[in-house]
């Protein structure tokens, strides 16, 4: 599926984490078509948490797309020891987000949501409508619930003014320009790091949250922006489609895989007093093939190799990006 002639159907395109890890993918591959021009506000001039800051926004920039993509994420620590600020933060830019882009008159809304909305126990693969089958994993359920809320209110602004909402439900995503903290890092990130500074530093073991035996989806950055466009493009309806690769992987795997990427040879010691998170996720991603053409590109041991390779350059060149964490 192609964009006819190179153009896009929106020309005047709203990014909010446009500087973001998968927004700033999304702005380049926009950058593309020559016929748009891009925005992508700053939180030091926006906080979209703040309704009148959402309504400047709008009205200052007036385009007839928005992609948001902003959030406040982190892993199972940050997430776990953040509840309320993870809550709070993305419930109102959500909401805000969607009710000033109708007013504002802008012609289509396409949120960026999260597989943490899905229930705890969902049947494997996840089908978009398991989502409202119950309540998610309960270390990420504020994050997940508050993503989900710009579902539910998309899809009655669909209802009650015809609004334009669409709404993505992505995989756990990796790739360059990941968040490396100790602090807030997801686990792929976090993994890297550990090995990494375990294998330079001369130890002989590392240690890993939970048991090993939970399975997660990784979908490459740089893939989930490209759906992201292509919805953006092609998809108009209300209910929610699903961004992954549709493969998963147990963690125990995982870290033996970033291990032999990393060279770390050491001992992999499990905490199992530490929580596992969702037992399963593996999304059924159908939906998004059939509607815009998506299936992920990027092979999983491919795109952690490239991700180490940029963590290597960082962590040599810039070693206090590496060091950036959430407030």
């Amino acid at each position: 599926m192609l964009i006819e002639n190179g153009q896009f159907p929106f020309k005047k395109i709203l990014v909010t984490g446009g500087a973001g890890f998968l927004g700033k993918f999304v702005v380049e591959k926009l950058n593309k078509f020559s016929d748009v021009e891009i925005v992508v506000p700053r939180s030091l001039e926006f906080d979209l948490t703040r309704e009148d800051q959402a309504a400047r926004l709008l009205k200052q920039t007036q385009p007839d797309l928005v992609i948001h993509a902003a959030g406040v994420v982190g892993g199972i620590g940050y997430t776990r020891t953040h509840p309320a600020t993870s809550f709070y933060g993305n419930l109102t830019m959500g909401v805000n987000m969607l009710e000033q882009s109708r007013r504002a008159g802008v012609k289509k809304f396409l949120g960026v949501g999260t597989v943490c909305a899905y229930p705890k126990f969902t049947p494997v693969p996840f089908q978009e409508e398991n989502v409202w089958d119950g309540y998610p994993e309960e270390t990420n359920a504020p994050y997940g619930l508050a993503k989900k809320m710009m579902l539910v209110y998309g899809q009655a602004l669909r209802e009650q003014f015809g609004f334009n909402a669409v709404h993505l439900l992505l995989a756990n995503l990796h790739g360059i320009g990941d968040d490396f903290h100790p602090s807030n890092s997801h686990v792929i990130p976090a993994l890297i790091r550990r090995c990494d500074e375990a294998k330079r530093d001369g130890r002989d073991f590392i240690e890993v949250w939970g048991t090993g035996t939970a399975s997660r989806e990784f979908l490459y950055v740089e893939d989930a922006a490209e759906a992201i466009v292509r919805a953006a493009a092609f998809y108009d309806e209300g209910e929610p489609v699903n961004i992954g690769a549709g493969r998963e992987i147990a963690i125990k795997d995982l870290v033996q895989m970033i291990a032999e990427v990393t060279g770390f040879t050491g001992e992999i010691r499990w905490d199992a007093t530490k929580p596992d998170g969702q037992p399963r996720r593996c999304l059924d991603v159908s939906k998004a093939a059939n509607n815009f053409g998506f299936l992920a590109e990027t092979s999983f041991e491919e795109g952690l190799r490239k991700t180490y390779e940029w963590y290597c350059q960082i962590r040599d060149s810039s070693p206090e990006v590496l060091e950036k964490t959430l407030n």
